[in-house]
């Protein structure tokens, strides 16, 4: 029976001057390739046949729409007679189309009311429904794109377009803090995953019309929205054609996360360090896109991503402009002595202990080696046993639910640790070095930064246990010169200490007051160079007299 239906369906279109329609329903479901060649584009445009659009028979019409969506029991066709006298039909999406809208919109003065005879119903539509988007769609793929995004699609007899409805309603996440980026002081609000809702946060914060926001599609299934939101007059246009050309290369089923994006769209993607730097924070988002930075945004996820970055843009928090410059510039002190420890205090540990116990003190040395008697493992394969169970519960107390997650790993770190002191499989002092360790990686305020570390914990650490100290210099000096090597989006990674830009150093080594940070980084091309007045120095001779 089904199958008549369709042999049934196909000699409609067919009766009714669409012949090739079915063929081509398959090719107006896929997402052409993004040409990079104005010509070729228009080429492409050209091309279209007319059974690509949509025809004068409402039947033909409405039974095409039908075709592309057999078995879809979620696609609702409401027929009903336009103004009394036309044939008509909404199609819409359920779950994702503003129902009740529609019906006090637009199904019940469609209904009740009398078409004018000097009036054009396609005026009528245009200009009298109470609805803020009301667009003309002449294709089926424009129509199909619109239901899809739960806009309702009109279609009366003897119009060979259709009326694409403003009534898209999507279930959304509330406005709530950031989970991974929490702070002290400072906004508590975060992007959630509506795009709309994001941009507007934007929107809310820089008021200026020079924030523009560019958006397009990306995803041949998913048609997710991607917007590149960017300050007018502050970041380099060239900046800006890169990123659109770079996400215009990306043909894929589907965009889920903007992870997907950031992977496809760096610079070296072998690098374990970011080129792109990801935020759910809103007030990062503008503070970067005050530096002339461009800022993207995906549909559906809370992760922004902010480009070009450098490695200290990793290593700078949010709080740090929240605080006096005092607490801030110690803190940035600390993060980096802390980021330093995460990386080479197992492995200054191992080389010591197995290549140059004449640097330990007698006393230190005899109580490490009393504690070490009974361990029959070297001191790298110590190091390594114990840094793989800390990172296994580590990802465990993230994996497991929130209510047990902390106490699994605060739990089986202390446990663990006890018993294989107590079973002689590793030393004390090097449960504490592994524990130190562990903790420093958390003063790194980038999470995906604190993978970068301690994924190269390891290789040093095995350096450290063949080549003692000189391994570990080897290996620092091969992190700075990938480091060196590293660019994001044209940026040197490591700016502005190489190359030196001492201007900028104010906002890296230490955190300058805000009164003394008059000039924005300079990160690539021609830039609009001071963002405040220099003469902000607070003063008590500048207020005047206050008796």
């Amino acid at each position: 029976m089904k199958n008549y239906r369709k042999r049934e369906l196909i000699a409609t279109c067919k009766k009714n001057g669409g012949s090739n329609l079915i063929r081509n329903i398959n090719k107006l479901l896929r997402k052409p390739k993004q040409k990079n060649n104005d010509i070729q584009a228009e080429q492409e445009r050209q091309d279209v046949k007319p059974v690509d659009f949509l025809s004068n028979h409402f039947d033909h019409n409405v039974e095409a729409f039908r075709m592309v969506y057999d078995r879809c029991s979620d696609v609702v066709f409401r027929p009903f007679l336009l103004f009394g006298k036309k044939r008509a039909t909404i199609i819409y999406i359920e779950g994702i189309t503003n129902v009740e809208g529609m019906e006090e919109f637009v199904l019940s003065p469609l209904i009740k009311e009398t078409a004018s005879e000097t009036q054009p119903l396609n005026e009528f539509l245009e200009n009298k429904l109470p609805i803020s988007k009301v667009k003309r769609m002449h294709t089926i793929a424009e129509c199909i794109e619109s239901i899809s995004s739960g806009n309702p699609i009109l279609l009366y007899e003897g119009e060979s377009a259709g009326f694409s409805l403003g009534l898209a309603k999507w279930e959304k996440r509330g406005i709530e803090e950031p989970i991974a980026e929490v702070g002290i002081r400072g906004p508590r609000e975060g992007f959630n995953e509506s795009l709309e809702v994001s941009t507007s946060q934007l929107r809310r914060i820089i008021k200026s019309p020079a924030l523009k926001i560019q958006s397009m599609k990306i995803g041949s299934y998913t048609q997710t929205t991607v917007a590149i939101a960017y300050i007018d007059g502050l970041v380099d246009p060239t900046l800006i054609e890169e990123i659109t050309n770079r996400l215009k290369r990306i043909e894929i089923d589907g965009i889920l996360e903007s992870e997907y994006i950031e992977e496809m769209i760096e610079d070296n993607p072998y690098s374990p360090f970011p080129q792109i730097l990801s935020t759910e924070r809103p007030d990062t988002a503008c503070s970067s896109l005050l530096e002339g930075r461009a800022v993207i945004l995906v549909e559906g996820t809370p992760f922004s991503l902010i480009a070009p970055i450098s490695l200290f843009s990793l290593l700078q928090s949010h709080e740090d402009y929240y605080q006096r410059f005092m607490v801030g510039t110690l803190i940035r002190w600390l993060r980096y002595s802390f980021l330093s420890i995460s990386l080479l205090l197992p492995s200054f540990y191992v080389a010591i202990l197995t290549f140059h116990q004449e640097a330990i003190p007698t006393a230190l040395l005899l109580s490490v080696s009393a504690s070490r008697d009974a361990v029959p493992f070297p001191a790298v394969v110590e190091a390594l046993l114990m840094e793989i169970m800390f990172e296994a519960l580590r990802e465990a107390g993230v994996r497991l639910p929130k209510q047990i997650g902390s106490a699994v790993s605060i739990v089986g770190a202390l446990v663990i640790g006890q018993a294989a002191v107590q079973a002689g499989l590793v030393s004390a002092p090097m449960v504490i070095v592994v524990a130190i360790t562990g903790i420093s990686s958390f003063m790194i305020p980038r999470y995906i930064a604190g993978i970068a570390i301690r994924i190269l914990r390891f290789p040093i650490m095995l350096l450290a246990g063949t080549l003692g100290l000189l391994g570990i210099m080897m290996g620092i000096i091969s992190i700075v010169i990938h480091l060196c090597g590293l660019r994001s989006f044209g940026v040197p990674y490591l700016q502005p200490l190489a190359p030196l830009k001492g201007r900028e150093l104010k906002d890296v080594l230490w955190r300058s007051p805000l009164w003394k940070m008059d000039t924005r980084p300079h990160l690539t091309g021609e830039f609009n160079r001071y963002r405040q007045s220099p003469d902000l120095a607070p003063s008590s001779k500048k207020g005047g007299d206050t008796q």
